[in-house]
């Protein structure tokens, strides 16, 4: 996977674990999982890690949609396919994080049914 979708995922994963306010040990165990299936390297994930020391949510969500908008349609669905997913590992869907998949679902001119459909046969 390229290094857009890659950080992209991230700053959108981050974004979805913290948008009920807590988060999870098994948010956690799933971010290492998604980590390890999308190839993720410490250095991309170092580097995500420091630039989103300094930013806001706002910030930290305009640059993920900027990264995933340089992604395939492709990358994206399977991108929001992982975030609809994730929304689930807590065992609770907050409406934050609904409506934050959503608008990023929305803004990446993906279809929010081929998310659902391709989530139903896919695992994090």
């Amino acid at each position: 996977m390229n290094r857009n979708y890659q950080l992209g995922l991230l700053y959108l994963v981050h974004l979805l674990m913290s948008a009920d306010g807590v988060v999870d040990e098994n948010e956690t165990q799933a971010l290492n999982s998604i980590k390890s299936k999308e190839g993720i390297s410490e250095s991309i994930f170092d580097e995500f890690k420091e630039a989103i020391r300094t930013k806001r949510g706002r910030e930290i969500y305009q640059t993920g949609i900027e990264y995933m908008n340089r992604c395939t349609d492709e990358e994206k669905l399977r991108a929001f396919v992982i975030l609809y997913k994730m929304s689930e590992v807590d065992g609770r869907v907050h409406v934050k994080e609904v409506r934050l998949l959503l608008y990023c679902i929305k803004v990446s001119g993906i279809e929010f049914d081929d998310v659902v459909a391709k989530a139903s046969i896919s695992s994090i």
